[in-house]
């Protein structure tokens, strides 16, 4: 898949592109949806399909002193879209010049001088240009006047209810993985090197893998099953986010219990994929019943591991 970044340069192999507009935060079902509207429409007219992204996310532009939560990092977003059949992505950097486009400016700057789009696919709410001025309407209105067609895409919805990344943001803040992956299609996962941690788990007989959150991450404390990614080897595990209210209650850390590894892996950057929880984080009287509830964590998510598909 070839990756534009900005506007100024762009290389005629991604011109003329059938492009899905959009920030495709998760990359969920709904976005699978769009993207396979995209590539559907290319195919009929012959030429590439691709979509159109901001980074960083626009409310982190205009909220700067606010985290904001990611669900999908900007390479993992590009890793999904090729998969999902694009040939071209192209990434325009949200900073005060291109806030200050009005939608009028935009598509004749971005859309038709730069990228000389065919046609365009955008989800029913999709908003863009200065004050979020444009909308589908006007890119159906410009879209006649310079040569280009518009497909909006309804909503796309599970038992009534539209998928949405701040619905799923929502799911994760609460600690609800396994439904977050029914949305987005597949389970939630962060990426990171294994850091050095206080070594308390060793002590208590679970040595585990410390990973730094991504920043802005807002995942609901406990203990989950989990997948780890190593090298192109799955692992079985269970995991920790919390503030280890039985010692310190410090910053929140997310620990990793591998099964049935005895390795050393510091510095090297796993993936950790969420698929599902098995209790709320809480204090314990003492180490020892903790070590106690422990082992029965590791008893639950292998159950759950056992009877989910890799």
């Amino acid at each position: 898949m070839l990756i534009v970044h900005g506007y100024d340069s762009v290389p005629p192999e991604a011109k003329g592109a059938v492009l899905a507009l959009g920030n495709f935060d998760g990359v969920h079902r709904g976005h699978q949806a769009l993207i396979g509207q995209a590539v559907a429409e290319a195919q009929g007219r012959g030429c590439s399909a691709g979509a159109l992204v901001f980074d960083p996310h626009p409310s982190a532009f205009f909220r700067p002193g606010e985290p904001h939560f990611r669900l999908t990092p900007l390479d993992e977003k590009l890793a999904l879209f090729a998969e999902l059949g694009l040939d071209v992505a192209v990434v325009l950097a949200f900073d005060a010049a291109l806030a200050s486009l009005d939608a009028e400016r935009f598509i004749e700057a971005v859309l038709v001088d730069a990228l000389a789009v065919s046609h365009v696919v955008v989800g029913y709410h999709f908003f863009f240009g200065r004050n979020r001025g444009g909308s589908a309407e006007t890119l159906r209105r410009f879209g006649y006047t310079h040569g280009f067609g518009v497909t909006v895409v309804d909503p796309i919805a599970d038992r009534g209810e539209p998928f949405s990344s701040t619905d799923i943001r929502l799911l994760l803040a609460e600690g609800n993985v396994r439904s977050a992956a029914a949305a987005l299609g597949r389970p939630w996962s962060v990426k990171g090197p294994v850091i050095g941690g206080a070594k308390r788990g060793t002590g208590l007989g679970f040595p585990t893998a410390n990973v730094a959150m991504p920043k802005g991450t807002a995942l609901g404390h406990g203990i989950f099953a989990v997948r780890v990614a190593l090298d192109g080897v799955s692992l079985d595990g269970a995991a920790y986010l919390g503030t280890r209210p039985t010692f310190d209650d410090g910053m929140p850390v997310l620990e990793v219990f591998l099964f049935d590894f005895d390795g050393d892996i510091y510095g090297r950057e796993i993936e950790v994929i969420f698929i599902d929880k098995v209790r709320d984080d809480r204090r314990f009287a003492s180490a020892e019943e903790l070590v106690t509830q422990m082992n029965a964590d590791c008893a639950k998510a292998r159950e759950i591991l056992a009877a989910t598909s890799p």
